[in-house]
């Protein structure tokens, strides 16, 4: 059984720009809308009890 060659410079380029452009979309989109609509249905809760 013989190494693996290394693996090039490009494919490290892609894998880093990839995990980046992933971490923003998840980090700066998806979270903060995640926590909105917590935040929207905290208060439809609140308003709900408030009625009764």
């Amino acid at each position: 059984m013989k190494p693996k060659p290394p693996v090039p410079w490009w494919r490290w380029a892609v894998w880093w720009a990839t995990l980046g452009v992933a971490l923003v979309i998840f980090y700066v989109l998806l979270t903060p809308l995640w926590l909105g609509l917590r935040g929207l249905a905290w208060l439809a809760e609140i308003r709900a009890r408030q009625r009764r």
